[in-house]
C-alpha cells in the first residue's frame, strides 16, 4: 500500500439522499491513495467511526459532539437547514398536548434527530414523554405510542402517504423557537488518521468537495436519481435539495452549539464541545466562501 497504509482508508457514507450532493461524484476508486466506500445508517457510522472501522466518516452531528476530542471536522461540509428538512419527521397520532406527556415511537437510526426530538418536547414544550425505539414503519411504530419520530428516506417516503396525521418538521420547530440554524450531519475524520495519512485524508477531501461543487451547479443528476430510486416529483426533489445546505459556516455552527449546550442542560451529553477543523485543511486554505440558499 502507499503512503504507509496497511489497508485502504475506510470513508462512511450515510445511506440517505440528505448527502448525495456531497457524495454523488465521489469516487474512492479514482483517488491515488486506496480507499473504499462503507454505506450504513447514521448510527452504525457513529459506531463504527468511535471504535475505528472506518477513518473518515458523515455522522450525526451529536455523535460528534459525544466524541469530539478523538475527531477533527472536515471543514465545509455538513447537512444543516434553516427551518424546514423535510426529513425529520414526527407524526402525531395524538394531540400534541398528549404527545408531550405520552409515548413516542423513535427511529433507532440517528442520534441527532432523537437527541433533538428531546430538547423539544422537554425543553420547549415542558413535557416529559416516554421514549421507545422501533423499527422505521410508519403503521406499526404508532400502534401502541402517541406520536413515531423518522427520519431521512423513510421519513420522506411517509409524507406522502395519505395518513392524516398532524407531521411537525423538527428543523422548523427548532428554527421556531431558537431562530437559529441545525446542523444534522457533520463530516469527521479519526485525529490518529489524519496525523498517519494526511495525503489519502486530502484525497478524499478535495474528492468531496469537488463532489459538491458539482452539485450546486447542476442539481439534476440527483433529482433524477431520486426519482428512480425513491419516487416523487421534481418539483418536491428540486425543494428538498434546495432547503439543505452543506456548508458550515459560523451560522451552523452558531445553531449548533446551542444544541449542544441544551443536550449539556438535559442531561443527554457531558462535557464540553470542541469543533476542532482538520488543520491541513485550514493551513492549506480549502476554506470556500459560504454560500447561504
Amino acid at each position: 500500500m502507499t503512503d504507509g497504509l496497511a489497508r485502504p482508508i475506510r470513508i462512511g457514507r450515510i445511506d440517505y439522499t440528505n448527502v448525495w450532493p456531497v457524495f454523488h461524484h465521489f469516487d474512492p476508486g479514482t483517488l491515488p491513495h486506496p480507499a473504499e466506500q462503507v454505506s450504513e445508517m447514521p448510527s452504525t457510522l457513529n459506531r463504527k467511526l468511535r471504535e475505528g472501522e472506518i477513518d473518515v466518516a458523515a455522522i450525526s452531528s451529536f455523535a460528534f459532539g459525544a466524541s469530539s476530542d478523538s475527531y477533527f471536522l472536515l471543514p465545509n461540509l455538513s447537512v444543516s437547514a434553516l427551518g424546514r428538512v423535510q426529513s425529520i419527521l414526527l407524526f402525531l397520532k395524538s394531540p400534541l398536548e398528549k404527545v408531550v406527556h405520552g409515548k413516542i415511537a423513535l427511529t433507532t437510526t440517528s442520534a441527532t434527530s432523537v437527541n433533538l426530538l428531546k430538547i423539544i418536547m422537554e425543553k420547549f414544550y415542558g413535557g416529559k414523554p416516554t421514549y421507545e425505539d422501533a423499527e422505521p414503519s410508519l403503521e406499526r411504530m404508532l400502534e401502541g405510542a402517541d406520536a413515531a419520530l423518522l427520519i431521512g428516506d423513510h421519513a420522506i417516503r411517509a409524507s406522502w402517504l395519505e395518513h392524516g396525521y398532524r407531521v411537525l418538521d423538527l428543523g422548523e420547530v427548532w428554527n421556531l423557537w431558537t431562530g437559529h440554524w441545525m446542523t444534522f450531519a457533520l463530516w469527521a475524520v479519526r485525529r490518529e488518521t489524519a496525523h498517519a495519512h494526511p495525503e489519502a485524508v486530502r484525497d478524499i477531501y478535495e474528492g468531496l468537495m469537488a463532489s459538491k461543487r458539482l452539485v450546486s451547479q447542476n442539481l439534476d443528476s440527483i433529482i433524477k436519481k431520486a426519482l428512480r430510486q425513491i419516487g416523487g416529483t421534481p418539483a418536491y426533489w428540486h425543494g428538498y435539495f434546495q432547503h439543505l445546505f452543506h456548508g458550515f459556516g459560523p451560522e451552523q455552527q452558531s445553531g449548533l452549539m446551542l444544541y449542544f449546550r441544551y443536550a449539556r442542560e438535559l442531561g443527554l451529553m457531558e462535557g464540553d464541545v470542541r469543533l476542532t477543523e482538520w488543520p491541513e485543511a485550514v493551513s492549506d486554505n480549502f476554506l470556500e466562501p459560504q454560500v447561504i440558499p
